[in-house]
């Protein structure tokens, strides 16, 4: 064990401010600890962000088989890390600090592994901070706030040698995987079309205004790498998805990134020759709401391929049958797929195999998680212990799905459809390029 090591455990023994979340180990001796099995790999993790989707990474720190302590929970919230705090209480080994600021985790060098799940803003600068600081990350979709930080994160991770993996987590998915490699295989013959769809009943959200920041939450930190402004009712608790290009990525950023990604990833292509994009506020149209809520999107390919976004956020009919999927189509039939597993038809329709697939993971419901997240970190701390040399969903992989969401966006955003070079990505148009990247608030631009 290095003396660093042996420093931090004595600190966490004597009391550095945390909370103990389990005194199995954390009481023995040095000699002791070293002997239990798999501490040579043990694996120290960080929450950082305790938002919906925290709640998605407890089991994959409680199970034991996966070794992990739990060293941070972090969040600029006191009311969310205190929360996260007693979920976990006497359930996962380590003795987690509570933090409100992530540069302070980034600086123990004894942290290996950051878990991303912060807004939308912080997904690529909280992602390259951290490798910067020699930690693996798992980032929550969407991993980029704009297309040059998809660029960003690959160079970063290329320089710095990190595991990054992006959280669309149905690529670990045991049935999807299935799937899409017979259909690679011909199970459906040519592909050539696939509709990615998501469905949901999101109410009346309030018309924001000038307030006082709410108790316990830093603001400022909050806002981080995005242009700061004054605090504004109910931004910071999920509203900032609708409030706004300066934090969220609308909709499509928010959950057309599965879909799409499983579409790409089914017609094997990397980036369109043609985005054209169709997409309006249709519902509570003086609400606070300041983004489109409905879009439909379609992608051309070459090879004659086209992958088709049909997002409806506060219409509840469910057109497909479900809330969320993947339809690919092919010469010689067809599949339907989505975190309940897949059926699959032949060209008249005729249903040949349906997987009936026992996955819990969530749909629609806010935070989610479930199996395929579950399967999607042991893939990631994999990995990292060098037990796997297949990342399921590599950040360039991640990226290039990432693209597609960032397409929708900017052509909602400039009211008119363009072309793409299919090698690179760029767009051509002019009025598209100058969304290509995001404004920072002064000094926390990206440095490579």
């Amino acid at each position: 064990m290095s003396s660093n090591r042996r420093d931090f455990l004595r600190k966490a023994a004597a009391g550095v401010t945390g909370i103990t979340l389990a005194g199995s180990t954390m009481g023995m001796s040095a000699k002791s600890y070293s002997r239990i099995i798999g501490a040579n790999d043990r694996l120290r993790v960080a929450y950082m962000g305790c938002g919906r989707r925290v709640g998605a990474y407890y089991t994959a720190v409680k199970d034991k088989k996966n070794n992990v302590d739990l060293e941070y929970i972090c969040d600029v919230m006191k009311s969310q890390r205190e929360r996260v705090a007693k979920d976990l209480k006497g359930k996962v080994s380590g003795k987690a600090a509570l933090v409100s600021d992530i540069r302070e985790v980034f600086a123990d060098k004894n942290v290996d592994v950051i878990f991303n799940a912060t807004p939308d803003h912080w997904h690529a600068p909280g992602t390259w901070m951290a490798m910067e600081a020699g930690k693996h990350v798992y980032i929550e979709k969407p991993c980029s706030h704009s297309p040059r930080e998809g660029e960003l994160l690959v160079a970063f991770t290329k320089k710095y040698g990190k595991v990054v993996q992006m959280g669309n987590q149905q690529r670990s998915a045991a049935d999807s995987i299935e799937i899409i490699k017979e259909i690679h295989n011909g199970a459906i013959g040519e592909v050539y079309r696939a509709v990615a769809f998501y469905t949901n009943r999101r109410g009346e959200v309030p018309v924001p205004k000038k307030a006082p920041v709410p108790t316990g939450l830093d603001w400022d930190l909050w806002q981080g790498p995005a242009p700061h402004e004054d605090y504004r009712h109910d931004t910071w608790d999920y509203n900032w998805h609708w409030y706004g290009w300066n934090w969220g990525t609308a909709e499509t950023g928010n959950n057309a990134t599965h879909e799409l990604d499983i579409a790409r990833w089914a017609l094997q292509v990397d980036y369109p020759e043609r985005v054209d994009v169709q997409a309006d506020k249709r519902h509570f149209l003086n609400d606070g709401w300041e983004m489109y809520d409905t879009m439909d999107a379609s992608f051309r390919f070459p090879g004659n391929k086209i992958i088709v976004w049909d997002g409806k956020s506060r219409n509840g009919y469910s057109t497909y049958g479900s809330g969320r999927g993947t339809i690919i189509y092919g010469s010689e039939g067809s599949v339907y797929v989505d975190r309940g597993g897949y059926k699959l038809f032949d060209r008249n329709g005729k249903l040949v195999r349906d997987s009936k697939t026992a996955s819990n993971e969530a749909g629609t419901a806010l935070g989610g998680g479930g199996d395929m997240t579950d399967a999607h970190i042991l893939n990631f701390f994999d990995n990292i212990r060098g037990k796997s040399s297949q990342l399921n969903s590599p950040i360039d992989m991640g990226a290039k799905s990432q693209m597609l969401t960032h397409y929708a966006n900017i052509s909602y955003r400039i009211g008119k459809s363009f072309d793409v070079d299919t090698e690179n990505g760029r767009i051509y148009d002019r009025d598209a390029m100058k969304l290509w990247d995001r404004e920072y608030q002064p000094g926390w631009e990206p440095k490579l």
